[in-house]
């Protein structure tokens, strides 16, 4: 049984934590090693013998780096036709679909779909593209878009998306942009001065507006022609129409009235 010890009874023990070499911190006699700084309450010089170390390694503890232990390469991955469905998503399936997923999730996590309720990252769009790019039998993919892809050009075509609204496809830096330079806008058209002139142009819009009809009509009635006669005809009509008080001239005789 364990003797019955203080709860806290190990909060003075050293912790050692030990540190690859660096040629900035550590001597070069300690090259190869793990090194890590012991403060002791002895005057570490003491013991210290020349013969049996480097004057460098005084207040040192070293250990020597464990040897490599030479990794066994894995199983050959089994036939797909031989294998039970277990080594066939171990082998066949995990080793692509897995780096596709954690691309996935560092790309959402780089659009902020984590902060947002409302994104335009479509993550069965980036595995589409990414799992098409990276498949070892087509190297020649590596710079495809999802709108090159064959069967996506065709579900796309025979059921077209809706386009994303502004709010998705603008970025924030962008939407800032342009609501502020609205609302400059709007605190200019605000002004007096600005809204007088936009009332003289629109009256000057109003008056002028048919002038295209006009100037062809002009220039129709001065041409010559039995079709202009009658149309210069109709358009003397019209003006005399316009005006009444033309109606109402009279030609007066320039003979002297006689009394």
């Amino acid at each position: 049984m364990r003797p019955p010890f203080p709860t806290d009874d190990d909060q003075e023990s050293v912790v050692t934590e030990i540190t690859q070499y660096d040629p900035s911190c550590h001597s070069p006699v300690m090259f190869g090693y793990m090194a890590k700084e012991v403060k002791v309450d002895a005057s570490v010089l003491d013991e210290f013998d020349p013969s049996m170390s480097h004057p460098a390694c005084v207040g040192y503890s070293m250990l020597k780096k464990p040897a490599e232990v030479p990794q066994t390469p894995p199983p050959p991955a089994p036939p797909k036709d031989a294998c039970t469905p277990r080594e066939y998503l171990e082998h066949h399936i995990f080793p692509v679909l897995l780096p596709a997923l954690l691309a996935m999730l560092k790309m959402a996590k780089k659009e902020r779909c984590y902060e947002r309720k409302r994104f335009r990252f479509n993550g069965c769009d980036f595995l589409t593209e990414y799992l098409w790019r990276h498949n070892p039998n087509f190297s020649q993919r590596i710079n495809d878009n999802l709108e090159d892809i064959p069967f996506v050009r065709r579900i796309l075509k025979e059921n077209p998306r809706p386009p994303l609204p502004l709010s998705l496809v603008w970025s924030e830096e962008e939407a800032a942009v342009i609501i502020q330079s609205f609302w400059r806008g709007y605190k200019v058209r605000k002004t007096q001065e600005v809204q007088e002139l936009r009332v003289w142009q629109r009256e000057w819009r109003e008056e002028n507006g048919d002038i295209k009809r006009k100037v062809d009509n002009f220039w129709k009635e001065h041409e010559p022609g039995p079709e202009q006669d009658s149309l210069r005809k109709t358009a003397r009509l019209s003006r005399s129409a316009g005006y009444p008080a033309c109606r109402r001239l009279r030609t007066w005789s320039p003979e002297a009235e006689t009394s």
